[in-house]
């Protein structure tokens, strides 16, 4: 949340409570589980998705105690996909920091995933609502089938934008979307509201995820926290490469093709690919789809009266387009 000016001081007191939550809640039982849980956990995460979900029941008037502790559960599930996503992918780095099955091995990174998918579904019981539960229960099942679909197409130059977009839908937009929905839930409003919150979440994580593919070629690695280029050598084309390739002709795709294909291309050959990416639009075009999406989640909100919250939401969005990290 530092990349838009106000913000961090705006929700403080949202964030040290969601934080007090996250070590309360966690439950680990065991030394292992608290080491390997806590490196993703406490390395430095911004806490949108749990933070979405307070600001959304408070938009919606909640005025209860247990808005915190719900929270955490899209924490829980977030830090479990990284976990595992990062075995899956053969990644060396998350947050500039080495990844946990680097430190704790692959068995233990993987159990200590299922550990926070099952904490989450432990605390979303506690709710006592049917709604929230099954909310949970499906976007996890739709971040299971993203993360299949993108396995599936992995180093497929023929990838579609429409895939593109499922993809990124199931894997990041429905965990945003449901932190939002989920808010709302606990507040008892009705659908209109469920539903705009519902739809402000999902168009704000899908622009989240395409300024997050873009950060891989206009991010240093530092400011990355992993390496440049990792997306493209862990196999993943994202809309930058799809668009351009699409708008390329025939031997300038012959080119790029060949740099993607390479998975130890050198940094000469990225920067050729970088270069074909802003000549052909992909840079450009994948910004302009984030910012309409964004344009869209603010749209969501106009049926809620105008509040500090609501302030708040929309500057979020902005920060989801506009972030370095």
């Amino acid at each position: 949340m530092r990349d838009i000016k106000g913000i961090p001081a705006k929700v403080k007191n949202d964030l040290e409570g969601i934080e007090t939550a996250l070590r309360e809640n966690l439950n680990p039982h065991l030394d292992l589980i608290r080491e390997t849980a806590g490196h993703i956990l406490f390395s430095g995460g911004k806490r949108l998705r749990p933070l979405l979900t307070v600001l959304s029941a408070r938009l919606c008037g909640y005025t209860g105690n247990d808005d915190k502790n719900f929270s955490v559960i899209f924490e829980y599930l977030h830090a479990a996909s990284l976990l595992h996503d990062d075995i899956v992918d053969g990644a060396a780095f998350r947050r500039g920091k080495p990844v946990a099955h680097s430190i704790w091995g692959s068995t233990t990174a993987v159990l200590v995933g299922d550990f926070l998918l099952a904490r989450s579904l432990s605390l979303a019981v506690k709710t006592q609502s049917m709604k929230v539960i099954a909310v949970i229960a499906e976007i996890t099942e739709q971040m299971s089938r993203g993360e299949l679909h993108q396995l599936v197409k992995k180093g497929d130059a023929d990838l579609s934008e429409a895939e593109y977009m499922e993809i990124i839908r199931c894997k990041t937009a429905v965990l945003i979307s449901a932190a939002c929905r989920v808010g709302a839930l606990i507040a008892g409003v009705g659908e209109q509201e469920e539903l705009a919150l519902s739809e402000y979440g999902l168009n704000m994580g899908i622009a989240f995820q395409m300024a997050d593919d873009l950060l891989d070629y206009t991010a240093d690695s530092k400011t990355l926290g992993k390496e440049v280029g990792a997306d493209l050598k862990e196999g993943k084309l994202t809309l930058p490469v799809i668009y351009s390739l699409k708008a390329a002709d025939p031997e300038t795709r012959v080119r790029m093709e060949d740099i993607i294909k390479n998975k130890n291309f050198s940094v000469q050959s990225f920067e050729t690919l970088l270069n074909m990416l802003k000549s052909h639009g992909g840079i450009e075009y994948t910004e302009q789809k984030a910012a309409a999406h964004i344009s869209s989640a603010k749209t969501a909100l106009s049926i809620f009266n105008n509040s500090k919250t609501k302030e708040i939401m929309g500057h979020i969005a902005d920060y989801a387009l506009k972030r370095k990290m």
